[in-house]
């Protein structure tokens, strides 16, 4: 079994930054032949890792340090105004955490978001093996929240279990009901299912300032980012 000490990192060459413009990036990888077990992805996701099907990851750019994980502390959040009418209004949805598999319905749903919402991204085209590449190898206690209106499914998250909390993976939703604002019911959801298991974080990737996608992660209070190798509160925005 692989462990912090054992583990060999490799660094890609540096390549088009995909979150702010006329900016390259290079990324560290964990060997891909590591043995990833639950204790060591909760120690990777701790020092910023994130997971992205059977691959584990960090920004590793000489130049910026734009990219700050960030996790939220659930027993101390309370909702602002908005987020109440946000599960307010998402009240007569049902919500259930399965295994992460794949599944066609799960899979148009995603091609449905994909091409609607970034089709001017790198995740453009979708596809069945993007997808599963994605989202579903390389799960370790990893689930997806179906997000039902009725029977139909209008909303899916990747949620890993990890031993320090959960870590949101994505989150996809029928662009047909963008005024629900199912991307934070779904982070809002997985806070009240964090607190539920005694798990004291939601993981909430990657905040970037002046990337307006990344907004809405500081809208949840009290995060805190990892700067100079610790976890602290944010107390800029």
């Amino acid at each position: 079994m692989s462990n912090l000490r054992t583990l060999v990192f490799f660094a890609t060459p540096p390549h088009d930054c995909s979150y702010l413009p006329n900016r390259e990036a290079t990324t560290m990888f964990v060997d891909p032949r590591a043995n990833v077990d639950k204790r060591l992805y909760s120690q990777l996701t701790a020092l910023g890792f994130r997971r992205s099907g059977s691959h584990y990851y960090r920004p590793h750019c000489e130049s910026c340090n734009a990219c700050i994980p960030v996790r939220l502390k659930v027993d101390d959040f309370k909702p602002d105004r908005s987020q109440r009418r946000v599960l307010d209004k998402n009240r007569d949805l049902n919500c259930e955490l399965v295994p992460a598999s794949f599944a066609e319905r799960y899979y148009r749903l995603y091609a449905h978001y994909i091409e609607e919402r970034h089709a001017d991204g790198d995740m453009y085209p979708p596809s069945r093996e993007q997808f599963t590449s994605f989202l579903v190898e390389g799960a370790t206690d990893s689930w997806f929240l179906e997000i039902r209106l009725g029977d139909e499914l209008i909303g899916l998250a990747a949620v890993d279990m990890l031993d320090d909390g959960l870590s949101a993976i994505y989150t996809v939703f029928h662009p047909d009901h963008e005024s629900r604002s199912l991307g934070t019911f779904a982070v809002l959801w997985q806070i009240e299912s964090a607190r539920a298991r005694d798990l004291p974080h939601l993981y909430l990737g990657y905040w970037i300032k002046n990337c307006r996608k990344m907004n809405y992660k500081t809208r949840f209070k009290p995060i805190e980012a990892l700067m100079d190798g610790h976890w602290q509160a944010m107390t800029h925005n």
